[in-house]
Order: C-alpha cells, then sequence, then structure tokens
C-alpha cells in the first residue's frame, strides 16, 4: 500500500482532479444489522475527471463558486469534506472552491465521491493540516462508502461496504462508456425488494477467470430502460457491464482506435465518453 506524504505547492496550480471509477463487478454477499450492505467489487480509474479549483482563504469561510443544480450546499459532498476536514483539524482557514463537473451526476462513477476524496485531499495540502492517508480515508468513509478508494488512489479489491481495500493489479485497457438520459439513485437500488443481497463471495482468481457480475444490473435495468438500452447496444460490440448502480454502462478494448470506431456508431439517445483504464488515478500521480 503507498504511503501518503503529506505535499505543499507541488501543483503548479490549485487546479485538483477528480477521476472517474468503475466497478468491473458488484456482488452483494450480505447486509449489516445497520442496514449497510455488504459488498464485494474491483474498483479501476479511468482518465476522465471533473476538476476542482481551490482558493484558500484566511478568513475560515467554505464557499462553493459553482453550485450544483438540485444540490443544497447542505447535501454538497465538496463542502461537507471541506467543512469536516476544518471541523477535525481545527484549522482557521477556509476556502472558495470551484468545481468543472464532467463526470454525470448518477452515473456510477463515482463522481461526487471522487469531488469529495479530492477536496480532503487537496485542502489537507493547501491548508498544510498534515493528516495521514489513513486519517483521511477514515474522514472520507463519514461522507461516502467509495470515497476511501479514491483517496488511497489505487485500482483495488474491495469488500465491507466497499471501504476494506486491497491493491489489486489489472489491465489498463480502453473503455468506451455509454451515458444514458436518466440519474439513477443509488437508495432507490439498494431498497429494491427483488435486489439480490446474499450471492456468495467469490475469490479474486474466479474474478480473473470472468466472475464479473453485477448484482443491482437486473434491477436498474427493469426500472431504467434507457439503460437496459445502452446494455442491448454496447453488447453487439462488445461485453457490456453496469458500473456500480448505474446508469453508465462500459465496455473494454484494446487500443483506443477500435474504441473510437465503436464510439462513431453510437445511436443519438446516448451519449459516450473514451477513457484509459488506470491502476494509479489521477489524483495520485498529482501528488506523489
Amino acid at each position: 500500500m503507498p504511503d501518503f506524504k503529506p505535499v505543499m505547492n507541488v501543483l503548479s496550480s490549485n487546479v485538483w482532479p477528480a477521476p472517474a471509477k468503475l466497478n468491473l463487478l458488484l456482488r452483494i454477499v450480505g447486509r449489516r444489522s445497520d442496514g449497510y450492505h455488504l459488498l464485494q467489487t474491483v474498483f479501476q480509474f479511468v482518465d476522465i475527471a471533473d476538476q476542482l479549483t481551490f482558493n484558500v482563504r484566511a478568513d475560515g469561510v467554505i464557499t462553493r463558486v459553482t453550485p450544483l443544480e438540485g444540490v443544497t450546499e447542505s447535501q454538497d459532498l465538496v463542502i461537507r469534506a471541506a467543512r469536516l476536514l476544518r471541523q477535525e483539524t481545527g484549522t482557521s482557514l477556509g476556502a472558495e472552491i470551484k468545481l468543472d463537473k464532467q463526470l454525470p451526476m448518477g452515473g456510477g462513477l463515482g463522481g461526487g465521491s471522487s469531488d469529495a476524496a479530492t477536496t480532503l485531499v487537496a485542502l489537507n495540502a493547501l491548508w498544510n493540516t498534515g493528516l495521514t492517508e489513513d486519517q483521511l480515508a477514515g474522514l472520507g468513509l463519514m461522507l461516502g462508502a467509495d470515497v476511501p478508494v479514491f483517496i488511497r488512489g489505487y485500482a483495488a479489491w474491495a469488500e465491507g461496504v466497499g471501504e476494506t481495500l486491497t491493491p489489486i493489479g489489472l489491465p489498463e485497457p480502453w473503455y468506451l462508456i455509454l451515458v444514458p438520459s436518466c440519474h439513477v439513485s443509488t437508495a432507490e437500488i439498494f431498497s429494491d425488494p427483488t435486489l439480490e443481497r446474499n450471492s456468495p463471495p467469490i475469490t479474486q482468481k474466479e474474478f480473473f477467470l470472468g466472475y464479473v457480475d453485477n448484482n443491482c444490473l437486473p434491477v436498474v435495468a427493469r426500472r431504467y430502460p434507457e439503460v437496459a438500452d445502452a446494455l442491448e447496444w454496447l453488447s453487439h460490440h462488445a461485453e457490456a457491464r453496469l458500473t456500480g448502480t448505474g446508469g453508465c454502462v462500459f465496455a473494454a478494448f484494446e487500443d483506443e482506435a477500435e474504441a473510437a470506431e465503436v464510439l462513431r456508431q453510437l445511436p443519438g439517445q446516448f451519449q459516450g465518453l473514451i477513457g484509459r483504464g488506470m491502476n494509479r488515478s489521477l489524483l495520485f500521480k498529482s501528488i506523489k
């Protein structure tokens, strides 16, 4: 596991990436007494990212320059992450935060969690608060189960609620990601009574042998016909999968040209993104 080193002035500017992730499988293997689902999943990063700009304020005020439609400031994971870090460290500094949103909301690419993780990592550096990677990951888990993997910055086999991470070496193919015109609610999918919640656990060896199912797929496809249509279309060109609870679907290709050729044929009802799989995230590469 890579060691985290708090940094100052490593980047040439105060613009920080918040990269996308894909879930290469997602199995629900049980449920805790508090209602949280126990998972097995594999996270891999993609070189597509939101961008966050941080301007440090001396007056302690934390504010966002770019509000998200339908998301109040108290709900915004970026603001919540900044306030949590300030509360936990006692710093007197604040920040003005601008978000250039590139990742679709409700797409299963981890945009909100990634934005929160980048906020914790960036402000820990810019405020010089000196928390370790483990401490930042602990704060991240308070914001969401996916936040720690973005803080760690390496492709991982994940268990528990998604926070127990083991580094994993994966091929780094080119991915074509389809973005259906719908926003999938994770809470809605996990509360669906038909969701399979007791899949038998598998091993990493079985994953590499091709066990890449996603227990959320049947529920998402039934509730969101746009996702079912995207899966059906992409499956004619490659093995199509759902990332997280969706709604984005993806397929792997050996090279960028092959992915681009399939993208060229994409029907007008879908948007498409091409990105390279990465076992070290753009944020990880920025701070090392």
